[in-house]
């Protein structure tokens, strides 16, 4: 038998990981070539699912924003984080260089991305957009995490204002786009007020779950920006 190489993958790496991964790099025998990781059997191919590091950067994030609801930005220190997520700390710092991109991270993650502008209708754009925002909303655990984010964010300032420059402006940015090339392509007056219209459209979205009626869904989305855009169309 050839002896096995045990190769250094730097500092921080786990040994016995290194000798697992080691003992499945034997050379192939002659006329087999050598296959990644475990080889399926014959007859039975390997199931389609998430790659570990996609598994595993999901599993932080969500221990991340779960240590942060219990026991605020103290608590989820990279340690805790790690440990819930059953991950080393090693996995986590090769991702983000410090909690603060970690945090930043998942907060980002309470806000699902918006569909790609498809240039041809500013109102199928924001519908589209503010669709998103009403699911988001919608969903009772996001909106938790998120009110917790709002709450425990004021005893630290920098964050908040480093999540805002880093997560809800670019958002903004992609609205405030749309509503331009609305008024370059004459579908919105040319005095539009950029600022008045996304505030209008957003607020509308974050102040439906105090009204009577909390419903949040596509049909509500298409409600607000008809109704907006009612004041803001070309005549």
């Amino acid at each position: 038998m050839e002896p096995v190489i045990i190769v250094d993958q730097g500092p921080g790496t786990d040994g016995k990981a290194g000798l697992t991964e080691a003992a499945h790099r034997r050379p192939a025998k002659p006329g087999h070539p050598a296959k990644p990781g475990h080889p399926a059997k014959p007859g039975h191919p390997a199931k389609p699912g998430r790659p570990r590091s996609e598994q595993a950067e999901q599993a932080i994030i969500e221990a991340t924003l779960d240590l942060f609801a219990e026991q605020g930005f103290e608590g989820a220190c990279v340690e805790a984080i790690a440990a819930r997520a059953g991950v080393g700390k090693a996995t986590i710092y090769r991702r983000w260089p410090n909690k603060e991109e970690l945090l930043l991270a998942a907060f980002s993650s309470l806000k699902s991305p918006y569909p790609e502008p498809g240039g041809v209708s500013v109102r199928e754009d924001l519908v589209g957009m503010l669709t998103v925002m009403c699911v988001d909303k919608a969903d009772p655990r996001k909106a938790r995490r998120y009110a917790l984010l709002l709450g425990e964010g004021e005893k630290y300032p920098r964050l908040m204002a480093r999540y805002k420059e880093t997560v809800v402006e670019p958002r903004r940015d992609v609205m405030r786009a749309v509503i331009r090339r609305g008024i370059e392509t004459g579908e919105l007056r040319p005095d539009t007020d950029v600022e008045v219209a996304l505030l209008a459209l957003t607020g509308a979205v974050l102040a439906r779950e105090k009204s009577a009626d909390s419903t949040l869904d596509g049909d509500f989305a298409a409600r607000v920006v008809d109704g907006v855009l009612l004041g803001l169309a070309a005549r």
